[in-house]
């Protein structure tokens, strides 16, 4: 059985680098301009620190986290709580647990910590 060739990334042009950077400035988070140019979000992270762009530290508001734990504790998955807030799922999750906010495995059910009875 051939092995598939890896991919190479895909390469903006200087327009499009420009176009990004932009849009950028312009409030787009790296995850939109990833999708938007179709690549992934760590090259849209590489490409404005190489034309030395300096980055938005996002992150939640007390009160964006206050929100983030109520929906999740409605029900909503990190991913769709992360979406509303314009975060990542993992920065949702990390500033639940930094208030001590039990989480859900991939199913719904209570996570059960390492070690911790079954």
């Amino acid at each position: 059985m051939e092995r598939a060739k890896p991919q190479r990334a895909r390469q903006l042009d200087a327009d499009q680098v420009a176009e990004l950077i932009t849009g950028y400035q312009a409030g787009a988070t790296v995850y939109e301009l990833a999708d938007r140019f179709g690549i992934e979000r760590r090259t849209v992270s590489n490409i404005l620190h190489r034309h030395e762009v300096p980055m938005r530290r996002r992150g939640l508001s007390p009160e964006q986290v206050d929100d983030a734990i109520h929906l999740y504790n409605f029900g909503w998955s990190l991913a769709r709580v992360g979406d509303h807030l314009g975060v990542n799922h993992t920065t949702v999750l990390n500033k639940l647990r930094e208030r001590g906010v039990p989480t859900r495995d991939t199913h719904g059910r209570p996570r059960v910590e390492a070690g911790g009875a079954r």
